[in-house]
């Protein structure tokens, strides 16, 4: 393979990336009613195991905070070994994976999580619908969390990633973006706590430092990562303050600094925003860039990215959805297939597992 910027290596904790493209977390809806991974997701990471490092789709710790139909868990002996099958084909390729750890908090329903009213820091509606085994319904009122209860969330979590672990994958991915639990302590328009877990930006912080710690010491900071998305504007957590912004997602790099975390990956329209790259510096560690949410992230853009300094890796989406060798075409100037947004979030084959490779000596040269 050419050696470009984009393939030159990476470390990220203690593992080294052959690599700078990262495969974005994805929700894809392949898994059983059960949560149990299938051998539809089994296929569809092992044929994308060339990334520099696949972060799985967002998987609950707690079906509490099962947030979408057919999404996978990671709670139950059964959850441990379907992911200890897909984290097995991988490494069979060579590859490297995390597994995002997600609690979906109000963005849920009791058609989801076994019944229960969902939870947030407050009792703040997010406003909007979401699709259920039944159809699609309106998002409620959550039950806002006692404080005596964050310890038994923060142990969720914790366990989430020690079952991630045992299942055999290299390390976990916090997912404190996109207006889930984590980001909906952090958003002033979510959080209306007056105790220590609201108000000020130190203490909308300080839930998600606390998880984040907490999981560092159970399996090792340099197994886990953090995904934020600051400005993002989803999902009703929205931060429109800029000082309380930068103050808000300050205090928490600063919290989590010194950990010796393996990254820190941010979602953001512009990677370069003096916002983004003053979180970078605080950081001090690997610092994952993914700019392609309204937007696909283009190849020219990733390439930007690295040779600009701006990140140290890509976190790259649907092009990595509909092309499972996108290193190779990247690096060689390969054509790339379309991405069918239809079948996206459909249970069967089709769009998952039927993209195409490249042939072999197929010749170097762009579309």
């Amino acid at each position: 393979m050419p050696q470009t910027v984009l393939t030159t290596p990476l470390a990220v904790g203690s593992l080294e990336l052959p690599n700078r493209l990262v495969m974005a977390p994805l929700t894809r809806l392949r898994a059983g009613r059960d949560g149990v991974p299938t051998d539809l997701i089994v296929e569809h990471y092992a044929q994308r195991a060339s990334m520099g490092l696949i972060v799985t789709e967002g998987t609950y710790p707690d079906v509490v905070g099962q947030g979408f139909a057919f999404q996978p868990g990671i709670q139950t002996p059964a959850h441990v070994a379907g992911w200890r099958r897909v984290a097995e084909a991988v490494h069979a390729e060579g590859g490297r994976i995390f597994m995002q750890v997600m609690h979906a908090g109000r963005i849920s329903h009791p058609d989801l999580n076994g019944g229960a009213q969902p939870v947030a820091p407050s009792a703040v509606a997010p406003g909007g619908t979401i699709r259920t085994y039944s159809g699609k319904a309106e998002l409620s009122v959550p039950r806002a969390l006692a404080a005596e209860e964050l310890p038994a969330v923060v142990e969720n979590f914790v366990q989430g990633a020690r079952n991630a672990v045992e299942a055999g994958l290299d390390g976990v991915e916090l997912h404190g973006a996109n207006g889930y639990l984590l980001h909906e302590f952090l958003a002033p328009t979510a959080n209306h706590r007056e105790d220590a877990y609201g108000g000020s930006p130190e203490n909308r912080a300080r839930f998600v430092v606390e998880v984040v710690r907490a999981v560092a010491e159970a399996i090792g900071p340099d197994r886990v990562g953090l995904r934020i998305s600051p400005e993002h504007n989803i999902q009703g957590a929205l931060e429109t303050d800029r000082a309380d912004v930068e103050a808000t997602y300050g205090a928490l790099v600063d919290g989590i600094a010194g950990l010796g975390l393996a990254y820190l990956s941010v979602l953001h329209a512009e990677p370069g925003d003096e916002l983004v790259q003053g979180l970078r510096t605080r950081f001090g560690g690997a610092f994952l860039a993914n700019s392609g949410f309204g937007t696909p992230t283009t190849r020219e853009e990733s390439v930007r990215l690295l040779e600009e300094g701006v990140a140290d890796g890509v976190v790259v989406g649907r092009p990595a959805i509909a092309n499972p060798d996108l290193v190779r075409r990247w690096s060689e100037g390969l054509p790339e297939t379309p991405a069918d947004p239809r079948t996206f979030y459909a249970q069967g084959p089709e769009g998952y597992i039927d993209y195409p490779f490249v042939e072999e000596g197929a010749p170097i040269g762009a579309a």
